[in-house]
């Protein structure tokens, strides 16, 4: 199994939504788009909240889209993320004001076979940085998403068997009053022939 393979199954259970979270070129730290327009986007600062538009002409990256290099496939920054995550056990990163040396090292122990020639020291840097900002505006997590895929199966199974022991006594309650109306036919079918039997003696 290779490098990249036992990544991948060492994170398989956590799950981590970057969806809607951008950088802007030029501009420090992470943003939340929060509403879109014609012409830009609302985007709220992760770092003090404070909300801004931007515009087309800015460039922006989404980290949902945002991948590293290694020697095999690229890997999307979540699933980086993930591998951080597990390191940690839900904790921070160390900052990325940290030494390169100590970054490099930690990063190849969550991700051993990434490209050093691709991967450049102010990307490490920005990683580690953007692992942090997320940490802090409550953002990085894992396993939600299973949590919520486990509870709809638990609902599916649950309405699954209200409706069969729904359907059970509705087939018992119908069944009951047709014996009876079937028996009270017969009643009275004896009277009536009770009766003409009584007529002809007389």
């Amino acid at each position: 199994m290779s490098n990249l393979a036992i990544f991948e199954d060492s994170i398989k259970k956590y799950s981590m939504d970057l969806s809607g979270v951008i950088s802007i070129s030029g501009k420090p730290g992470l943003f939340k788009v929060v509403a879109q327009s014609k012409n830009n986007i609302i985007v709220e600062s992760l770092q003090d909240g404070k909300r801004t538009p931007a515009y087309s002409t800015d460039r922006i990256s989404a980290l949902e889209d945002i991948s590293i290099y290694t020697y095999e496939d690229d890997i999307p920054l979540k699933e980086v993320y993930k591998g951080i995550f597990k390191k940690e056990d839900g904790g921070k990163a160390p900052s990325h004001k940290e030494s390169l040396n100590k970054l490099t090292e930690y990063l190849l122990e969550v991700l051993p076979n990434y490209d050093e020639d691709r991967v450049y020291p102010s990307d490490i840097k920005k990683l580690f940085q953007w692992y942090n900002l997320l940490h802090d505006a409550g953002l990085v997590s894992a396993g939600e998403e299973e949590k919520k895929e486990e509870k709809k199966a638990d609902k599916k199974e649950k309405k699954a068997e209200e409706k069969k022991t729904e359907k059970k006594p509705a087939k018992k309650a119908e069944k009951k009053p047709a014996a009876k109306k079937s028996t009270a036919k017969k009643t009275a079918e004896k009277k009536t022939t009770a009766k003409k039997s009584s007529t002809k003696k007389s």
